[in-house]
């Protein structure tokens, strides 16, 4: 096997260079999956310099339309469409290079131990800042205090997110750095500081609170910030993934968007979503939607958060949670403020795509869009449901009546699955991670993987999707296995169906003349291997508009 990786990295080295010179490459493999229903299978397809695809099927009709085309034989590889994770944050997954990470963290000693090894090279009263930690993880699985932390740093100000980004965990110098008065009872709308027996915050702010920590913080300086975008992208490529869906950008993060595409500095596609009712929504109401010149940046959608997070039990449901009697969650926005900014999106044309974890979560953005949309919800909006995790059973065969899609990361389920059913207990348990059931009431997903709350890789995704097991194979057949896709579903969900929820499906999501030349290059065919070995498949090259962006190493 890596006799024939390096070969095969060598042959694309040798032809990189050719291709941007030749007027049609025609490229052979000995399987390509296009997605297409009416030819699934072919052996060759044949692209422009531009990066247009001109045709598919055999390689000796190919080669007899296109007599002097380059070629570019890739041998025993499997090429399929390019994947798009329909739901990421690729700024937050470049800071995961620029910040403390505590993915992984077992208990908080190791978390204090990533963070002095962290702290050694950061300058005298800067800020330390990291993200990942997850309570659910620890052997207690409650969440930390500030005085965790005020050992260990009694001088910096430290600022952790939680790995879902739902809620923060700070110290007593951060805390010190909060303008508004934290003493008494007081609650921000939509968040919760938590308070100790005497009224004391202890350190947690969960959803809306964590903003008043984060206001405090020294703003990012803008070079900083590009450079995380661009770390963003690095990662998402090599990963083989040729686009994502940007949940939540606002202005100043499209212009960083704007500035890299005009310097042909994306290697991706970028389907950026405003963020809230804000200002990027603003613009795109005055000046309509974006798109850049170059095709490789869009902006027609808005992101809105209905809830919180399950881990953080900010997650809004109807009853209260199954470990925590009395907390029924936190609604972010409130049902009018969903009605609100959906009646705005859809006055100026806009997709709407909401984050909804909870089953009332998800209950009120149904309600806003059955209201907002009226007669229109037969038609071809495409508003979204982000998570779409946990649905009451009436209201879960509702998001196909209404066309709504459910842009759903296979691999929450994996790693939510040790408490999940503590949190909803064993009835409402059944309605959440439902994938099978949505295909099957005949609703389309999006699937994505919410990096960096989760990794970049769509091979885990597709592992979760189609096995529901953790990486040791555990449980054995999978967690609720009736929830299981196909990998041809799963691959469909991070190429077709992701394309669709972009408005790109004439562009992107299969290999057809006319679409762009996205693909991906892979040593196994993951249509022809077991489940279990998807998330071991081998990316060997990431090509968009018919060039490498990324090449494994030899």
């Amino acid at each position: 096997m890596r006799i024939r990786c390096l070969a095969l990295a060598a042959a694309l080295a040798m032809t990189a260079g050719a291709v941007h010179a030749a007027d049609v490459t025609v490229l052979s493999a000995r399987s390509i999956h296009t997605m297409e229903a009416d030819a699934p299978h072919v052996q060759a397809i044949a692209f422009d310099a531009g990066g247009r695809i001109l045709g598919t099927g055999s390689v000796e009709a190919l080669a007899a339309r296109y007599p002097d085309a380059r070629r570019l034989d890739l041998g025993d590889a499997t090429v399929v469409p390019g994947l798009i994770d329909a739901h990421g944050h690729v700024a937050g997954l470049g800071m995961t290079h620029l910040t403390a990470d505590l993915v992984g963290t077992r208990d908080k000693d190791e978390v204090l131990a990533r963070l002095r090894a962290f702290a050694r090279d950061l300058p005298a009263g800067a800020w330390l800042v990291g993200r990942g930690w997850d309570q659910n993880d620890w052997p207690e699985r409650d969440f930390p205090t500030a005085a965790d932390l005020d050992a260990a740093f009694p001088d910096r100000a430290v600022w952790l997110e939680r790995i879902d980004g739902h809620a923060g965990w700070a110290n007593s110098v951060a805390m010190r750095q909060v303008t508004r008065d934290l003493a008494g009872d007081w609650q921000p709308e939509g968040g919760r500081i938590v308070r100790d027996a005497t009224g004391q915050p202890t350190g947690i702010f969960v959803d809306a609170a964590a903003s008043l920590v984060d206001d405090a913080r020294p703003p990012l300086d803008e070079a900083l910030a590009e450079r995380a975008l661009v770390l963003g992208m690095q990662d998402a490529v090599a990963h083989g993934l040729t686009g994502a869906h940007d949940a939540g950008v606002d202005l100043a993060g499209l212009d960083r968007y704007r500035r890299l595409a005009d310097r042909g500095a994306l290697p991706m596609r970028i389907t950026a979503m405003a963020a809230g009712d804000g200002d990027a929504l603003d613009a795109l109401c005055r000046d309509g939607v974006y798109r850049h010149p170059a095709g490789r940046l869009r902006m027609r959608t808005v992101k809105v958060y209905a809830d919180g997070a399950l881990g953080s039990r900010g997650a809004a449901l109807l009853a209260d949670y199954s470990d925590d009697p009395g907390n029924r969650g936190l609604m972010v926005t409130s049902p009018e403020g969903l009605h609100a900014v959906a009646r705005k999106a859809m006055a100026c044309g806009v997709q709407v795509a909401t984050h909804a974890i909870g089953d009332r979560g998800n209950h009120e953005v149904l309600e806003a869009y059955a209201d907002v949309l009226g007669d229109r919800r037969d038609g071809d909006h495409r508003w979204r449901i982000e998570h779409a995790q946990v649905l009451a059973a009436d209201d879960l065969p509702r998001l196909a009546r209404m066309h709504v899609i459910a842009s759903m990361q296979p691999t929450h389920a994996t790693s939510d699955m040790p408490w999940a059913e503590d949190r909803l207990g064993p009835v409402r348990i059944v309605g959440a991670y439902s994938w099978r059931q949505l295909r099957d009431s005949g609703a389309r997903l999006a699937l994505g993987s919410d990096f960096p709350v989760e990794s970049v890789d769509p091979r885990l995704g597709l592992h979760a999707a189609t096995t529901r097991a953790d990486s040791q194979g555990l449980p054995a057949g999978g967690w609720r296995p009736e929830e299981k896709l196909t990998a041809f579903e799963a691959l469909r969900g991070f190429t077709m169906d992701a394309a669709f929820a972009g408005f790109a499906e004439n562009e992107v999501g299969s290999l057809a003349a006319g679409k762009r030349a996205d693909f991906v290059v892979l040593a196994e065919d993951p249509l022809a291997i077991p489940p279990s070995g998807l998330r071991d498949l081998t990316v060997l090259a990431t090509y968009v508009d018919g060039r490498a962006v990324y090449r494994r190493p030899e």
